[in-house]
């Protein structure tokens, strides 16, 4: 590290701040992290950078971004997964599959990658078991992972089995070319037969595991339609025009609409629900209401446009029941 550089106190033992010097200005964020954090490997540090848990000057950053004097960058060292991955034989539901890609239809409750905490039970498991052929660049505890799904979140995932194919389909996914359609049970009366939101989603300065809006947040649209209206609550089809970290959940909490059964962002609506039956419903869940339902994209080869849907899991459609 340049003399010239200040490290400031941590917030907390796994958290680091850095201001950064004349000198070391140009370089690459990931190779100036891995100038400075001991035990670290570059490419631990490209993870972290990827899951936003390195921010510049408040922002989520890119690995090759170029750094700049005075910028101010906050470190979250999260644990990291074991380095050990191990296939396993997870049941998967396949809604298509040929040489160069698959597509998955993930339950609420699995983890799409290991990550801090977890080294098992993930899609990524499941995938490595199933397929002998995955591409490399999400690295070894992410074999063909190119996009990812909330834990609590059900529905379609494609994963690449070949280095092109993962690079076409993250290429369409930067280019915001991938249709990405949800369904989502809201609190309340939803007014307006559909909408746009488009506000900007950071990282929440009080609890980092949550996102929130602000004005200084990376942008992010979603645009939402009312399928059907109940008596408290609102069925939604939201599309999803950017890719942001819990970007529906947080657009539909802004709106005051936040989704059934989202113990982050719902603000404890759910306890609210006056009928006992289905408050006892909603608590059994054990999952917030959303469901990746229709995924579309260019197939990176044949060119073909490509589209694939889901039906609602069986335990939100119990839920509708009780609605």
């Amino acid at each position: 590290m340049n003399s010239n550089d200040e490290v400031r106190a941590a917030d907390s033992e796994t958290g680091l701040n850095f201001l950064v010097s004349d000198s070391d200005a140009g370089m690459r964020l990931d190779s100036y992290l891995t100038s400075l954090i001991s035990g670290w490997s570059r490419a631990r540090l490209q993870n972290l950078i990827e899951d936003e848990e390195v921010l510049v000057n408040g922002q989520p950053a890119k690995a090759a971004y170029k750094i700049r004097a005075k910028d101010e960058i906050e470190v979250d060292l999260t644990p990291a997964p074991a380095e050990t991955f191990t296939p396993e034989n997870i049941p998967l539901d396949i809604v298509f599959e040929d040489d160069s890609l698959v597509v998955v239809n993930k339950p609420a409750g699995m983890v799409v990658h290991p990550g801090a905490g977890i080294s098992s039970g993930t899609l990524a498991n499941a995938l490595a078991f199933h397929f002998a052929q995955l591409s490399s660049q999400g690295g070894s505890l992410r074999p063909g992972i190119v996009h990812r799904l909330d834990k609590g979140t059900s529905g379609l995932l494609v994963a690449a089995k070949t280095e092109a194919a993962h690079e076409n389909l993250a290429q369409q996914f930067r280019a915001r070319s991938v249709f990405k359609l949800y369904l989502a049970l809201v609190h309340g009366t939803v007014n307006l037969d559909s909408g746009r939101i488009e506000q900007p989603i950071k990282r929440d300065p009080r609890n980092r595991v949550r996102m929130s809006v602000g004005s200084s947040g990376r942008s992010a649209l979603s645009l939402y339609r009312v399928k059907k209206r109940y008596s408290r609550f609102s069925f939604l089809e939201v599309e999803l025009k950017t890719g942001r970290t819990h970007q529906i959940r947080v657009h539909l909490a802004w709106l005051k609409h936040p989704v059934v059964g989202d113990d982050v962002y719902g603000g404890g609506r759910d306890n609210t629900v006056a009928d006992q039956t289905l408050r006892a419903a909603i608590r059994r869940l054990g999952r917030q209401f959303l469901h990746a339902a229709e995924l579309g994209f260019t197939h990176p080869v044949s060119h073909a446009q490509v589209k694939f849907s889901s039906g609602l899991p069986t335990e939100l459609l119990e839920l509708l029941s009780f609605v």
